[in-house]
């Protein structure tokens, strides 16, 4: 926790140019007599308002307006999310400051997430999120099927920086948070249906009654589907389409006015077709050249285990908050989940076997929190523990042509258990200023169970359908008992905030954030020269040291809010996952190609983030974002050398902003009187990389365009929309596979993000 000098200088001049903007707006707040008008809210944690117009939120476990919480946080309500057509939580980067979210390469619904330069890229078992995924206060453990579709949610928040010390599992990134709607009093059905190009059809149907005064069930059953947005050449199937069919049901009781529970469970299921990219360079050997359509693709691997592409995830939790007096407050939140992943990959995306991966991941966990929340008139407070039991699971097949061509067969069976108890207090000193300090202490337990086989010939090892294939080799064995680490770590947070007047909030905090260490499932210890007793300790934690500084401001009566972050991170220990290409027969030529995960890097990460919303008009809004980030190693370290200096961040765009306008007008339709909204959005992203090195798979920086027009009637029950996404039509990386030496043909192979897309929505409520 201590400060060196050059963070105290950092933090003194940050300090002195908040004040001087605090100072500036203070004249401007006094210049301007505007009336009061209630804003329209782009970051909220609750999406609710009290009566003086203001977002109440909950970031802190207690009701807080968003310009009073010390905080990095922002949040989308229903409301909004219905009014810009959002169909999943992807699209909400364009709008997050120093966030990057989007479908992992190859897949629909398994999400990689990066906040502020911190996150994880590979899905295989064995690998801890940098950026923490809850469904009502359960986390995630695994990454698959948390692209999910936004339906049936209250809002949707993301939190910046370290998280730990107030709920669940301890995230070094940031965190996001889906927050499904409590139960109506009264019976609810909401039908809503959305139609576009492309093919797209989707329905929801949302139901609710109360059975008694104190019971209460719903549910909800959501399809989702749409065409491809190209052809598979070979199989002549849709390349990039949808087909998923989602549900929920919950039961929520009431016995006593102190009281509540709620039992609910959910499933998903995606039939999409396997995702495949597009090829980058013309075929080694074949010549095949690079297609005209980045949607198109020529792969032939449609099956794994024999089983088409298929996600399956599904799960169960019970909620129980207890008011124990009006300022002691106790909750406890038990899940027990699953999913299951059959996944046919195809690398080079020819019609010919160069380079296949087909796989199947397994996850399953089991967690159990409590927590105790206090709010008395000078301090708040929560405490709690955290248990969580998880396991992943993962085989596939690495079919890989060559002067002998090989099938290598690799599974990771990798076990989790952590605990931990944490606690966050908040004391006011004075009407203007208040402390606030939290602890976190983590204990996590792993286990696994690795091994990699090499056979010979193009059709798969035994466990993947081959039963007479040869074996030539075993590179990895390592059973239950040889692989097994535990990391401790006790990760604190400080913080101060100064009420400067009713108008401006300047706050401060040091934070740590911890991820504990694991074991590659891709280990070669043989073919890949990797000492057995490196490979039996594994990778070891990594941990961020994140100081903040920041300044919520409001003008004009409300009518235009600010908020300012600046960040300073001390990322130590950053653990490096990747799969290499490698030469396992000496023969100088890579045959085959292993997970190499090191501690390979040290880094400073330091940023700047601005979220604004003005109502210029009582009909007219503005609402934008800017934010800035320098991500840079100090300390890379490959075979003993420091690579430092040709390294770069992944997914860490140096530059992004936001800019959305929104008009609101009387709009009487067929006798209903009603309100039209018309608003148009530009996005920009600076350029990304795909990797820590520079290559082709590159994105440079980009804008997108979007745009609406969403009818809402008088009473609420009736919203009619049309939406235009990506109306410019532009082309961006997402994603890719980058082995340009294996094989014949080289794999150099890219995922796209949507193109244009457009959709008419109809919503109704009875």
């Amino acid at each position: 926790m201590r400060l060196t000098k050059k963070k105290l200088k950092l933090l003194n001049r940050s300090a002195a140019a908040l004040l001087a903007i605090s100072g500036s707006a203070m004249g401007m707040a006094h210049a301007q007599t505007a009336p009061t008008a209630a804003p329209q809210s782009t970051a909220a944690d609750v999406a609710t308002e009290d009566n003086m117009g203001k977002v109440v939120v909950t970031a802190r476990r207690r009701e807080e307006t968003l310009q009073d919480v010390p905080v990095s946080v922002t949040a989308f309500s229903a409301e909004q999310l219905s009014k810009q057509g959002i169909p999943d939580i992807t699209a909400l980067a364009f709008s997050l400051p120093n966030t990057t979210l989007k479908a992992s390469r190859a897949t629909n619904s398994t999400l990689t997430a990066f906040i502020r330069g911190v996150g994880q890229q590979d899905p295989l078992a064995g690998f801890e999120a940098g950026v923490g995924i809850y469904l009502d206060d359960i986390y995630l453990a695994r990454p698959q099927g948390a692209v999910a579709e936004i339906y049936d949610v209250e809002r949707i928040e993301v939190l910046r920086g370290p998280q730990g010390t107030l709920y669940g599992r301890n995230t070094i990134g940031g965190a996001v948070k889906y927050v499904t709607r409590k139960l109506a009093p009264n019976t609810d059905v909401r039908l809503k249906t959305t139609i576009g190009n492309h093919g797209q059809l989707d329905g929801v149907i949302t139901a609710s009654t109360p059975l008694s005064e104190t019971a209460r069930i719903g549910a909800s059953i959501a399809k989702f589907t749409r065409d491809g947005f190209g052809k598979n050449l070979t199989t002549g199937k849709d390349n990039y389409d949808k087909d998923l069919t989602a549900a929920r049901v919950s039961a929520e009781f009431t016995p006593s006015s102190n009281l509540f529970i709620r039992l609910s469970g959910d499933a998903t299921q995606d039939d999409s077709n396997p995702r495949n990219g597009h090829r980058l360079i013309v075929g080694r050997t074949s010549a095949a050249p690079i297609l005209g359509n980045v949607f198109d693709t020529r792969a032939n691997l449609t099956q794994a285990l024999g089983h088409d592409q298929q996600v399956k995830a599904h799960g169960v939790s019970a909620l129980v908050e207890w008011d124990i007096s009006d300022t002691l407050t106790f909750k406890s939140v038990t899940a027990s989940r699953k999913d299951k992943s059959y996944a046919p990959i195809d690398f080079d995306s020819l019609a010919v076997t160069d380079f296949h991966v087909p796989a199947l991941y397994k996850n399953k966990q089991f967690s159990q929190e409590f927590q105790v929340t206090y709010t008395g008139e000078k301090m708040q407070g929560v405490a709690g523990v955290y248990y969580i039991d998880a396991n992943a699971f993962n085989i596939f097949d690495t079919v890989l042509n060559g002067a002998v061509p090989t099938s290598t067969f690799t599974r990771g069976d990798i076990d989790t258990k952590a605990w931990a108890v944490f606690a966050d207090a908040n004391y006011e000193i004075s009407d203007q200023l208040s402390v606030s300090a939290g602890g976190r202490y983590t204990v996590d337990k792993r286990e696994a169970n690795v091994l990699r086989q090499i056979y010979f010939g193009l059709s798969g090892t035994p466990t993947l359908g081959n039963p007479g294939a040869v074996l030539f080799r075993t590179d990895t064995d390592f059973t239950r008992g040889e692989l097994e680490r535990e990391d401790k770590k006790f990760t604190p947070k400080v913080g101060l905030a100064y009420k400067v007047n009713e108008a401006h909030n300047v706050y401060g905090s040091w934070a740590r954030g911890f991820k504990g260490g694991g074991f590659d499932p891709r280990m070669n210890v043989v073919g890949g020269r990797l000492p057995v007793a490196q490979a039996r300790a594994g990778y070891a934690p990594e941990t961020i040291d994140t100081l903040e500084l920041g300044l919520k401001s409001s003008f004009n009566n409300d009518r235009f809010l600010t908020n300012i972050a600046l960040f300073d991170s001390d990322y130590k220990d950053v653990q490096i996952p990747g799969s290499v290409a490698i030469d396992t027969n000496g023969d100088g030529k890579d045959d085959s190609f292993a997970g190499v995960t090191t501690n390979a890097g040290k880094a400073k990460i330091r940023g700047f983030e601005l979220e604004a919303n003005a109502r210029v008009t009582d009909q007219f809004t503005l609402s934008g974002m800017y934010s800035f980030i320098d991500a840079e190693y100090d300390q890379f370290v490959v075979a003993g050398v420091n690579q430092a200096a040709n390294r770069v961040f992944q997914n860490t765009p140096k530059n992004s902003a936001n800019l959305r306008g929104a008009y609101d007008m009387p709009m009487p339709v067929m006798g209903h009187g009603g309100r039209l909204t018309l608003s148009a959005n530009v996005s920009y992203k600076g350029a990304t990389n795909q990797f820590e090195t520079v290559s082709l798979l590159d994105q440079e920086s980009y804008k997108l365009w979007d745009a609406s027009a969403v009818w809402t009637s008088t009473n609420g029950k009736i919203r009619a929309g049309l939406h235009g996404k990506n109306l410019g039509d532009k082309e961006y990386k997402t994603g890719g596979y980058l082995f340009p030496t294996l094989g014949f043909e080289g794999t150099l192979t890219a995922f796209y993000g949507n193109p244009r897309t457009v959709s008419a929505t109809l919503e109704y409520r009875f």
